[in-house]
């Protein structure tokens, strides 16, 4: 129990005892106030936190009775992948921290982004410590029926609202030394790449084709470690979503540190995770995606961030591959 806790404590009982004096009473009441605010179950008010008869948003009452009375979607991210998801002055910012915004306006609710490992978001699903994951994650089969990349069953799977489309690039050092322009170029030589990520599956598939010509990988927890290695020349090539490639091309270093090389491949869509025993949060975040859709602010989210050509045209539930 924590100091807090104890103060909080004394508060009650001492406003028990003398809860027939009106003064010490109300007193009572403005201690007990203050301490429950400063207690860890305490919380400043969230945006679009009510109930459904006094929220205005126009799907608030389609969310699930706890996360109404919340106020609050706990959303678990890597916000380590500029321009999607990442950490600006201390607050995570980008594309899907937008879109979770225009989002919170339909449901009435906030969108609290927690940053962790991307290799662990899917099991923050499944212990319920989050409700959404977004962080470009790519909507496949394996993920939505649990499977490791052996086909074995690890998970109960996660459900996905479709709301991204990408193809995915290599990232080289500035100038290309190695003349690396397709995948194949990469046979007998070694890449770097972000633990977990459907781009080590790619690579993974590469160092299959490659055989004798051995492909070697290198994975990191964040994708960040991937491009320092890539840029300290300890690898050619890390592997990305285009928009994310191209970003990172345009800003690192001032745009002298990495070019992207060769055509887009595996076009696939991202998705927002929620668990398959949450299926009322899914289809109130789906109906939510269209309705950002089709009002522009969607469009709008994705403006800003120059990735527009990613846009979807409607919300779809696991059509991924």
């Amino acid at each position: 129990m924590t100091a807090r806790s104890t103060r909080c404590t004394t508060a009650k009982t001492r406003t028990s005892r003398l809860a027939a004096v009106a003064a010490i009473a109300v007193a009572g009441s403005v201690l007990l106030t203050a301490c429950g605010d400063q207690t860890e179950g305490g919380s400043t008010p969230t945006k679009g936190a009510g109930t459904a008869s006094t929220n205005a948003a126009p799907l608030f009452s389609k969310l699930p009775a706890d996360i109404q009375k919340a106020g609050v979607i706990k959303v678990g991210t890597d916000a380590s992948y500029a321009p999607m998801e990442f950490t600006e002055n201390g607050k995570i910012v980008g594309v899907d921290p937008d879109i979770a915004q225009a989002l919170g306006k339909q449901l009435g609710v906030e969108f609290k982004f927690t940053s962790g490992t991307f290799d662990g978001l899917i099991t923050s699903i499944y212990t319920g410590r989050q409700d959404l994951i977004m962080s470009s994650m790519t909507d496949n089969k394996k993920r939505q029926e649990g499977l490791d990349d052996n086909g074995k069953k690890i998970g109960k799977g996660i459900d996905f609202v479709d709301y991204f489309s990408s193809g995915v690039s290599l990232l080289v050092k500035k100038g290309n030394p190695q003349n690396i322009n397709s995948l194949d170029d990469l046979c007998g030589k070694t890449v770097a790449v972000q633990r977990g990520t459907i781009y080590e599956d790619t690579f993974k598939a590469q160092a299959t084709k490659c055989g004798a010509n051995k492909l070697t990988i290198q994975a990191f927890d964040t994708d960040a470690e991937a491009q320092t290695r890539v840029k300290a020349g300890g690898a050619v090539a890390d592997l990305n979503d285009y928009p994310v490639a191209a970003y990172i091309a345009k800003t690192s270093g001032g745009g002298n540190d990495f070019e992207v090389v060769g055509s887009q491949s595996d076009v696939g869509l991202f998705g927002i995770g929620v668990s398959k025993e949450n299926t009322q949060l899914r289809d109130a975040v789906k109906e939510a995606l269209d309705a950002i859709i089709k009002d522009g602010t969607y469009a709008e989210a994705l403006k800003k961030w120059d990735v527009e050509d990613s846009a979807v045209k409607s919300a779809t539930v696991n059509a991924g591959k």
